[in-house]
């Protein structure tokens, strides 16, 4: 590549790169809850748009696929504001070539009994907002980072920290390819509530023993994504990823399958 083209070259990839991450947000939400926000530290105002097909587990931890068909939209501005499908609402506070960290709002999707026969008679989880705060930091060499958030209100009072890796490289100019890593750490409340039955629940669907799932490590993920520049503005991108529960999660009667494989398709622009 000439030198000359070497910095708009990576002012696209950032965009682009930007806009893949807003849709795999878009498609992990839709499973069960968010991932990580991961930001460049760049200042310039803008949005984002596009569609994305999402294949995953219809719970964590189930043997029933699910797939969907979902919008990708997020606006930034230069003053640190952010609002979008895939990231919530909120504030971006430090910004830096290195360094983001901000806060957003975001919401829990809950669980709908009615998505698996296995949750028959287990009830909704509602629907509620999350606060959140997430740190990303670039390290050591060029393209790799590590990756942190806290969230609170899933499932009412449910506690999530995840923390991760990234390493990204140019495959070819108009090629990227990511590889990613995260471990999700969740506290009682939010363990019991999708993953543990109480004497209720054991009652209604006549087939689950009372189960207490207590604060630990929920699950770990890998994740691969290949995001081709289709122009200056277009990008298509394709994430296969691989998820196993652990710990109470990976005990629970609700739990019929440890490892689930989610794939992502996504075409977008920014604006």
């Amino acid at each position: 590549m000439p030198r000359s083209r070497l910095p708009a070259f990576r002012s696209t990839a950032r965009r682009s790169t930007g806009l893949a991450a807003c849709l795999l947000l878009a498609g992990a939400a839709s499973a069960q809850d968010f991932d990580t926000l991961r930001r460049d530290g760049a200042t310039r105002e803008g949005g984002r748009v596009g569609l994305a097909l999402v294949a995953g587990p219809a719970y964590k931890g189930s043997d029933d696929r699910r797939v969907s068909l979902l919008p990708g939209v997020e606006y930034r501005w230069a003053n640190g504001w952010f609002a979008g499908v895939g990231s919530g609402v909120g504030y971006e506070f430090l910004r830096s070539d290195t360094t983001t960290a901000g806060v957003r709002l975001t919401p829990d999707f809950g669980r709908k009994e009615s998505r698996s026969d296995d949750l028959r008679g287990m009830g909704d989880v509602r629907i509620r907002p999350e606060i959140g705060v997430y740190l990303n930091r670039a390290v050591l060499t060029p393209g790799l980072a590590l990756h942190g958030e806290m969230r609170l209100g899933a499932g009412g009072s449910g506690l999530l920290a995840e923390l991760g890796a990234s390493y990204g490289m140019p495959l070819a100019p108009q090629w990227r390819l990511r590889f990613g890593a995260t471990a999700t750490l969740a506290n009682d409340d939010y363990m019991q509530t999708f993953f543990g039955v109480t004497p209720e629940q054991s009652a209604s669907t006549g087939r689950y023993a009372p189960y207490t799932a207590e604060a630990g490590v929920r699950d770990t993920k890998l994740a691969a994504t290949v995001l081709h520049l289709v122009s200056r503005d277009w990008a298509v991108t394709g994430t296969l990823s691989a998820s196993t529960l652990h710990g109470d999660a990976a005990g629970s009667p609700l739990t019929r399958q440890r490892t689930n494989i989610g794939l992502l398709l996504a075409v977008g622009t920014s604006f």
